[in-house]
């Protein structure tokens, strides 16, 4: 059986795909390109060039390739970029998915995995975890659009014979424990990709939006959930539509909040670096806390999250960055074997030493893909 992968060069995405292949399903990847890279895609899976809003180039992808079920990535994800540009939001998020389902129901694909976001949820009341009853009231037009895409999933598996999963994701960080993939786009603005680029030197530091908040040191707290647990619980989704289960909601995160500011302790101190940290006022759009109930996720769907350890997520992402910068410039094309890269960081922990040399020594892979692809 055969898997569409839309968005599958991001970050997300890109984990998923390799998540695929690593329980035996065969790939195709639709993304136009405009965010993430084609080396970025596994060289197993295929990868077709294209936007999900043109209904007929998806359907024509899914009876040429016997497609079976769909896993939505694509999509527009800044809360800040949806206020400046709503109406592109609407378009990227919400149009672009109808057209999709559109495509999908049209040519007989009956299962969907949507990409969501705890955004919907807006600023609930309280600080304790957030399960799928609590109200939508989402505060920016990343989040409206995002559940204007739930409800129109809701109301055409009401009227087709189609079921869904949309789930609806914390802060997702961190990157592949083997070092294939982690998150490569060029003006990321979520927090531990921000602060381990400013570890690394790529940034001349990192703002902080906000030190007066009712929290317990003023900034904002936020469930972080590893991308390779995020990509494990799609993988269940499908399972469970796979098996007959019913269109369902599912929170994706830990039910624990790390504070912006205890992130960027870990990151100084698994670095061994410092880095400037400027503090600002509070930014538009931002939630005080937002911290998932998963346990619809885990009885339902029989997740089982693996990397729930704040330290694991910045130190993966960490060796990302690393291998990353290296890659960029001291591999030469022509070289018959690949250089190891050596880190100029040692993580003070044992069990980062094995993420560290997997990031590391996948680094000479990733350059001679973006030559050879």
């Amino acid at each position: 059986m055969t898997v569409l992968v839309t968005g599958g060069a991001g970050y997300i995405g890109s984990h998923m795909v390799w998540a695929l292949l690593d329980a035996g399903e065969d790939v195709v990847v639709v993304d136009r390109l405009s965010t993430g890279f084609d080396w970025a895609v596994a060289p197993e899976a295929k990868l077709i060039p294209a936007d999900v809003a043109d209904t007929g180039a998806i359907t024509d992808i899914i009876r040429d390739h016997g497609i079976e079920a769909i896993i939505h990535f694509a999509g527009s994800i800044s809360v800040p970029d949806s206020i400046a540009d709503p109406l592109g939001y609407y378009q990227n998020n919400t149009a672009n998915s109808l057209a999709l389902v559109r495509a999908a129901i049209e040519t007989g694909v009956r299962k969907l995995v949507f990409s969501s976001t705890a955004a919907v949820y807006g600023s609930p009341e309280g600080d304790g975890p957030v399960a799928e009853t609590t109200p939508t009231v989402p505060q920016s037009p990343y989040g409206r659009s995002k559940l204007m895409t739930e409800m129109m999933l809701a109301d055409a598996a009401a009227a087709h014979d189609f079921r869904y999963a949309a789930l609806r994701y914390f802060n997702v960080s961190g990157a592949d424990p083997l070092g294939r993939t982690g998150q490569s786009t060029r003006g990321a603005i979520n927090l531990i990709k921000v602060a381990t680029e400013a570890a690394m030197g790529k940034r001349d530091g990192i703002e902080v939006f906000g030190t007066d908040y009712p929290t317990r040191d003023g900034t904002c707290i936020r469930d972080f959930i590893h991308v390779t647990d995020l990509v494990a619980a799609h993988l269940d989704a499908l399972t469970y539509l796979r098996s007959g289960g019913e269109s369902l909601v599912a929170n994706c995160g830990y039910g624990r909040g790390y504070s912006v500011r205890e992130v960027l302790d870990s990151v100084r101190r698994l670095s061994g670096r410092d880095f400037d940290i400027r503090l600002g006022a509070r930014r538009e759009g931002d939630i005080i806390t937002s911290v998932a109930d998963s346990t619809r996720a885990r009885t339902v769907l029989g997740w089982q999250p693996q990397h729930d350890d704040i330290d694991k997520i910045v130190g993966s992402a960490l060796a990302w960055e690393a291998a990353l910068s290296r890659s960029n410039h001291v591999i030469d094309e022509t070289e018959q074997t690949p250089r190891r890269i050596v880190l100029d960081w040692t993580p003070p922990h044992d069990d980062m030493e094995e993420v560290v040399g997997n990031a590391l020594a996948f680094a000479p892979v990733l350059a001679r893909r973006r030559y050879n692809r």
